[in-house]
């Protein structure tokens, strides 16, 4: 039995990945296992994970199918489920353990890197509003004691909105650990789409949501171009 198990879903991220387990190598031991998992990349990232990862699991698309299937195969009393494009803070596995002996879940909060100006202000407002609301995303790098995601039922099977959806029942646990140190995220949808275009966008679909709209649809909304669930 490990003390935590990190669970990283990813497709087509061998760039990003491959700069995420370099960080996290210093963080892997006895205690702690890596797991990636993949929904069928094509972009060599076998040949990134080789060495560096305790167990390289394939799984049908989706970051929901994906995560549930690495903590399927995790030996973690605890998951923590980071992107492929996050980079956590210094020490992030001690003061996960130390964070999750108090709490029964939790996040960081985020830092947005990209070009944009306004980055630094949407993310202090992304992590006042998730203090407030107790519901986190996955760029926070949600954490979990692992008896609880598994009495929970894990991800629900969303292509959309899978974090806040867990994050709505897990709040019957108890409010999270919010975690003040912040965990770096790719702000290059940001950047690509324009800032506050996608903070609207993300906010209306977040309120659809709340109101009971179809996941699969807001996905469609959400990449407009992409066939596959992300």
């Amino acid at each position: 039995m490990k003390a935590l198990s990190i669970v990283i879903p990813v497709l087509d991220d061998a760039p990003a990945l491959d700069r995420l387990l370099a960080q996290l190598q210093a963080e892997r031991g006895p205690q702690t296992e890596v797991i990636v998992v993949d929904g069928g990349s094509r972009d060599g990232l076998a040949a990134v994970c080789a060495g560096r990862v305790d167990h390289l699991l394939v799984a049908p698309p989706g970051r929901a199918r994906q995560m549930n299937a690495g903590a399927a195969a995790a030996r973690g009393r605890a998951l923590w489920f980071l992107h492929a494009d996050s980079h956590p803070p210094p020490d992030a596995v001690a003061q996960v353990l130390q964070a999750l002996r108090l709490r029964f879940w939790g996040r960081f909060d985020v830092h947005i890197e990209g070009r944009s100006r306004w980055l630094p202000l949407i993310a202090r407002m992304m992590n006042a509003r998730s203090r407030w609301s107790g519901i986190a995303t996955g760029d926070q790098g949600m954490f979990i004691r692992a008896q609880c995601f598994h009495r929970l039922g894990g991800y629900a099977d969303l292509p959309l909105m899978e974090d806040i959806e867990l994050c709505r029942r897990a709040r019957s646990l108890g409010r999270p650990a919010c975690l003040s140190e912040r965990l770096v995220t790719s702000g290059r949808r940001w950047d690509h789409h324009g800032a506050w275009r996608t903070i609207a966008l993300m906010s209306w679909l977040r309120l659809r949501f709340w109101l009971g709209a179809d996941a699969r649809a807001l996905h469609a909304l959400y990449y407009p171009s992409q066939g596959k669930p992300r």
